[in-house]
């Protein structure tokens, strides 16, 4: 249990505690502190991931915890801000799918390349998909405060809708062009082992 994978599990727990102010609209500001848990548990994905890179504390565990805690708080925050219909339906319900769906088949997609010695790097694809889902979804939870305090009305509350909803479009372009990408990259991956056709 080096120190990457301590951050990861404080990722983990931070997601209850996300969920929970989100919900608490009993709290005032509580989806602008949801936001900020947001923001702390992405950064930290950037930090365990350079710690353990640097110093070479790279783990089997951490290989498991890293992209659990990835998914499971982007998949919360992407459910919450598309079941209160901060996202409009059907695009919450569309985006949501997508998002989610690319990141069950990537999985899948890992598992098998694990069980043939395959090694899947990120590529640079991944990296702007995770940028911009990492600034559009605190950005929501920001314009679910702004209409649920009434702190904008107007041309001015549209204009930040629209701000909104371009880069969460972005932000699932980019989902499909890196998962397809991805899967073109290591399309070797599904090809059948002679021993295994025959």
């Amino acid at each position: 249990m080096n120190l990457p994978n301590k951050i990861s599990l404080v990722r983990i727990c931070l997601l209850p505690v996300f969920i929970f102010f989100y919900l608490a609209t009993f709290i005032p500001c509580n989806f602008l502190i949801a936001a900020i848990i947001f923001v702390v548990a992405a950064s930290t994905d950037f930090l365990d991931g350079y710690i353990a890179r640097k110093y070479n504390l790279v783990t089997n565990l951490g290989k498991l915890l890293d992209p659990i805690a990835d998914k499971l708080i982007v998949m919360a925050a992407l459910l919450l801000v598309t079941v209160d219909g901060t996202i409009p339906n059907p695009y919450g319900i569309i985006a949501s799918v997508i998002i989610i769906g690319r990141e069950l088949i990537i999985s899948a997609f890992r598992q098998v390349a694990a069980s043939k010695g395959f090694v899947m790097a990120a590529d640079k694809w991944g990296k702007y998909k995770t940028a911009f889902t990492d600034v559009s979804l605190p950005m929501l939870m920001l314009l679910a405060q702004i209409v649920a305090s009434n702190w904008l009305s107007g041309v001015a509350l549209q204009v930040v809708q629209i701000i909104n909803y371009v880069l969460l479009g972005i932000s699932v372009l980019l989902t499909i062009i890196s998962g397809v990408n991805y899967m073109v990259k290591n399309k070797d991956v599904l090809k059948e082992d002679k021993k295994e056709a025959e």
